[in-house]
């Protein structure tokens, strides 16, 4: 394999659970992608997102290096402190 397009592809084809959980990693890194370049375009710094959140700095770090996953309180709380919206659709 040499391309990440490759080993998703690759995982996705081996069972439905693997694709499952490859689509579920892939969504969970574009919200996190979209906070992140949110954050830096508003110049705030992880530190200034947690006091704004009420979490610590270290629980924005593993978020953002998708170390862990935000609960959904959590993951509203750092969205409304960037003034981003998150929208549910169909697939």
């Amino acid at each position: 394999m040499r391309t990440w397009e490759d080993y998703k592809n690759h995982v996705k084809s081996i069972s439905k659970d693997e694709k499952r959980n490859m689509e579920e990693i892939e969504e969970v890194s574009a919200i996190v992608s979209s906070i992140i370049e949110r954050r830096q375009e508003l110049g705030m710094s992880q530190r200034a997102l947690a006091e704004r959140c009420g979490i610590p700095q270290s629980s924005v770090a593993r978020i953002e290096t998708l170390k862990t996953t935000p609960k959904l309180d959590t993951l509203i709380k750092l969205m409304q402190a960037l003034d981003l919206k998150l929208t549910v659709a169909t697939a």
